[in-house]
């Protein structure tokens, strides 16, 4: 045994902190960290380096529509299992866990609004809702309020965001893209405008059929826009892909989007484009 013996060490208990448990979020770009309030009166943009973070449907449909004219449609519509899909936890439990974390029935809002005076059609996609992949219900609600607003005459509007297809629902999910295509169609031949908005992330099936046949493409900023990812487009081609490839301004260089407009600017870019379409009629 040895003579000394090393005294144990007395610690403080640590203080707790009074400040309420999510006050603070960091940006995920640049690290600053920014005041919940301050951030969602700055619609989620970071106010340092303007990093265009996630935001949830009703927030962007606040901050686009004229006050007091959103009205939902098919808000009761509910996923269901058909495939019995089995995992780590069912879809159905999966959908439960997402609808109280979030509040959403499913992964997009739909309705009728006006913007700039313009009576549209609108769909808004949350990304917080399992990532706002595509299922049944995404597609159908879609598909309805884009053949409401072929029906009324009326513009539509699609905001974009979506990990692709839901896999929790196999072929089902991948229909939806020849669904809401098909309805596009109808509402083009009908001298009807469409405008397609990107955001972060907009991929796979749904970049693949309604994000990409917009008359109008308009992304945010530095939003990552594509079918796969890199490392699935590196092994398939065998090439190397050009820095920034899936962003949105290197897709504006190459002519898929149209126009690049933050998100403060996006309520008086979409009613510009509303009065222009429709005075093109």
């Amino acid at each position: 045994m040895g003579i000394f013996q090393k005294p144990a060490l007395k610690l403080r208990p640590k203080a707790k902190s009074n400040v309420p448990e999510g006050l603070w979020v960091k940006c995920p770009s640049c690290g600053e960290v920014i005041t919940r309030n301050e951030l969602a009166q700055n619609l989620y943009v970071c106010l340092k380096c303007q990093h265009h973070m996630t935001i949830g449907a009703r927030e962007r449909i606040e901050s686009l529509v004229d006050e007091g004219t959103f009205q939902e449609r098919d808000a009761d519509m509910l996923s269901v299992d058909s495939l019995k899909f089995r995992g780590v936890a069912t879809y159905q439990e999966r959908l439960e866990t997402y609808r109280k974390k979030t509040g959403l029935k499913d992964a997009v809002i739909t309705g009728d609004a006006g913007l700039g005076g313009h009576p549209i059609g609108l769909a808004v996609m949350d990304f917080n809702f399992i990532a706002a992949t595509m299922g049944s219900v995404v597609g159908e609600k879609i598909t309805r309020i884009i053949e409401r607003a072929t029906e009324k005459r009326r513009p539509v509007i699609v905001i974009s965001a979506s990990g692709g297809a839901r896999m929790y629902e196999g072929m089902l999910s991948l229909m939806q893209m020849a669904k809401t295509s098909g309805a596009l169609a109808r509402h083009s031949e009908a001298g009807l405008p469409y405008i397609s908005v990107l955001t972060n992330p907009t991929t796979a099936g749904v970049m693949a059929s309604y994000a990409s046949l917009g008359d109008v493409i308009v992304a945010e900023p530095k939003c990552m826009i594509g079918f796969a990812g890199p490392r699935v487009i590196r092994e398939t081609t065998h090439q190397e892909l050009p820095k920034g490839f899936q962003t949105a301004e290197f897709l504006q260089d190459h002519g898929l989007v149209d126009m690049i407009v933050p998100r403060y600017r996006m309520r008086t870019v979409l009613s510009q484009l509303l009065d222009f379409l429709d005075r093109g009629k």
